[in-house]
């Protein structure tokens, strides 16, 4: 009897233990002196903050106005471990405007806490005096607040609910930041009669994934109108979607990303569809709508259907005596580049006419590229926009047209049985160049087929060769020449920091990564000013160095590898180059007069995998008088997985390792 007993206990204690891990380790208010004990958490124990617990809840719930609102409430504790962990104590709170109505912020609570003497000390935010407003753009503000009496070891913690007339933005939900998080959850009713899609992301899989249902009641009031109020009940089913993810460690931006917000884990929605007892509505829509409503709308495609015959007076000029329509095309597109400013490289509609963007020969990147392809289109050349998004602002969905999603324009032009994509917003980029930021994989092309395409990194390939010959000369000196031709946006980098600081700084710089004392002479640059090509970088230089009794010498000369660009022990997102490369340097020198090789590296021939995806290539030899050296880097694809991260890290480490070797030359005696 007593085993049994005692059993019973156990298994109660068991489920007791098993329910407390499917809850949440915190509530508002309820601190104690033992949650200030723990100064480092398992997650991280590098940790300068840590957020406790992190939970959201939506619903949507009739309204006044005759139809629904969504009611979001968040609440989140968060520990600071250190000063290097401050600005955790800053939380902003953005809220959507349409310009008449706007999100509200209700029902804020904001505390510190502190433990003093043994005795846990708290300071409430004074709502009316610290809480700020300010406006992003005309569609968005943001409510922001400072945490009072933040020291190291204190415990935050606020809540809040957000109400929202606008479905469009049921309230997304990141499991994942800048600190590590042990509890971060989010839960959603929502009614059957409203179709959402749901969008998730991250490597991390949910602790807790979980969708039951109930039955709701939905009280709708119509009081707009004069007189009395109509009241209206709705009943449906409701699902309660549950999402939990325990231990989650921060995301920290690493070489080689495109923008944390591809990987976060975190899940998105977007309003599809209203469902019976509601008049069926398809809310999103398709590509075919959402290209014809983009060409029809004045703040987009009407600028390009509407009669522009105002153009002929800038176009016909630039065209007079041009053989070719492609050569037409190109001096279209280099007039546009050069005598245009972009003010926002991130814009998806017009905010002014075409005739204003050439009156102030300003405008954003939409702007700017829906001028070029109504100058291509004013002389019969067939250029369409194309919508995509960058590479820092994120994904987007082939399979779903979420406007949202994109904020860039480009062209594309059809110019003598070839396609052709334009952006005339950068300087000095040439004509059928994109600047990287564009190589972000799905993109649409508008026009009535609203064609998919692909833009992305693997496209390109960098090729840069470099060429250095080093002799005696007739005192016994050493002097070399160096060839270099850089890959194009190595060139278009060279091409603006030329403009910008001249060739001299551009001189200093090659000498500081030399690595030996050198005089540069003859120094010229190719090409500087053909954009559509890449430069061509020649100079001779002399050793000014003293003559030492034994000389190192990398024969790299500073253009190799100095340090891992892959320094983290793990990575748990993909590596996502801007392009793939080809980097290939050789050397021919004479040994210096009056010296000896002393020591010599070893070759080496080294592959990225067994598929050849990449090589690194180390020769080196020496006959007679003579060094022959040639180092080759080749990566043919520009994107690796979270799994092939050891393999691309050792990879690099050992490039590093044999390009930071030097030939040793020792004095004769």
């Amino acid at each position: 009897m007593k085993k049994k007993l005692l059993f019973l206990i156990a298994l109660h204690l068991f489920f007791i233990s098993l329910y407390a891990q499917d809850k949440s380790p915190a509530k508002f208010g309820d601190i104690t002196p033992k949650d200030f004990a723990t100064k480092i958490y398992n997650v991280d124990s590098n940790a300068n903050a840590v957020v406790i617990a992190d939970m959201g809840t939506s619903k949507i719930e009739g309204n006044s106005k005759g139809w629904f609102s969504l009611v979001f409430k968040h609440y989140k504790r968060m520990h600071i471990l250190n000063k290097n962990g401050y600005d955790i104590a800053n939380v902003s709170v953005s809220l959507y405007t349409n310009g008449s109505e706007e999100e509200e912020l209700e029902k804020l609570k904001a505390v510190t806490y502190n433990l003093e003497n043994g005795k846990v000390v708290e300071t409430k935010l004074d709502i009316k005096a610290n809480v700020f407003k300010d406006k992003i753009n005309k569609n968005w503000v943001v409510k922001k607040f400072t945490f009072p009496n933040v020291k190291e070891g204190s415990i935050i913690e606020f809540e809040y609910t957000k109400k929202s007339d606008f479905l469009q933005n049921l309230e997304p939900w990141e499991f994942q930041g800048g600190y590590p998080r042990l509890w971060s959850e989010y839960n959603l009713e929502l009614p059957d009669f409203f179709g959402y899609v749901f969008l998730t992301q991250g490597y991390k899989p949910f602790d807790i994934k979980d969708k039951k249902s109930h039955s709701g009641s939905f009280r709708i009031m119509d009081s707009r109108g004069a007189g009395s109020s109509d009241l209206y009940t709705l009943d449906a089913n409701v699902g309660d979607y549950r999402w939990v993810i325990k231990n989650v460690p921060s995301l920290k931006e690493e070489s080689y990303t495109s923008t944390l917000n591809n990987h976060i884990a975190k899940i998105e929605f977007q309003l599809s569809e209203y469902r019976e007892p509601l008049t069926y509505r398809n809310i999103m829509g398709s590509w075919p709508k959402l290209g014809e409503d983009l060409m029809k709308a004045e703040f987009f495609g009407q600028q390009l259907t509407k009669d522009n015959g105002w153009l002929k007076d800038i176009v016909n000029p630039l065209v007079q005596g041009a053989s070719s329509p492609t050569e037409k095309a190109q001096r279209i597109f280099a007039y546009v580049r050069d005598n245009f400013t972009c003010t926002d490289h991130s814009d998806l509609y017009l905010d002014q006419n075409l005739k204003n963007v050439v009156k102030t020969r300003n405008g954003t990147v939409s702007e700017i590229n829906l001028l070029l392809a109504a100058m291509l289109r004013f002389e019969n050349i067939k250029a369409d926009p194309v919508i995509l998004s960058t590479r820092g602002h994120g994904y987007t969905y082939s399979l779903y047209p979420l406007i949202n999603k994109f904020n860039y324009v480009i062209v594309k032009a059809a110019v003598a049985d070839k396609d052709y994509f334009l952006d005339a917003s950068e300087p000095r980029l040439g004509f059928g160049w994109l600047p990287l930021r564009c190589y972000n994989g799905h993109a649409r092309v508008i026009n009535e087929a609203v064609d998919k395409m692909e833009i992305n990194s693997d496209m390109l390939t960098e090729t840069k060769s470099t060429t250095v010959f080093i002799i005696n000369d007739e005192k016994g000196n050493l002097v070399g020449s160096m060839q270099q031709t850089p890959g194009y946006y190595e060139s278009h980098n060279l091409r603006t920091r030329v403009k910008e600081k001249g060739e001299e700084e551009l001189q200093k710089d090659i000498k500081k990564g030399f690595g030996a004392d050198i005089v540069i002479s003859k120094f010229t640059i190719d090409s500087l000013n053909k954009y559509e090509n890449g430069i061509g970088i020649k100079y001779d230089f002399d050793f000014t160095g003293e003559k030492e009794d034994i000389i190192y010498l990398n024969p790299m000369f500073g253009e190799g590898y100095k340090e891992n660009p892959f320094k983290s022990a793990q990575r748990f997102y993909p590596v996502e180059m801007p392009f793939a490369s080809d980097e290939t340097f050789n050397l021919q020198m004479e040994v210096p007069q009056d010296y000896v090789v002393d020591e010599l590296p070893k070759s080496m021939l080294l592959k990225l995998n067994e598929e050849g995806e990449g090589f690194f290539e180390y020769r080196v030899s020496q006959s007679g008088n003579n060094i022959s050296f040639r180092s080759r880097i080749k990566l043919s694809r520009s994107v690796f997985m979270p799994e092939e991260y050891d393999m691309l890290r050792e990879f690099f480490s050992l490039v590093v390792k044999k390009q930071s070797e030097q030939i040793v030359f020792k004095k004769k005696k």
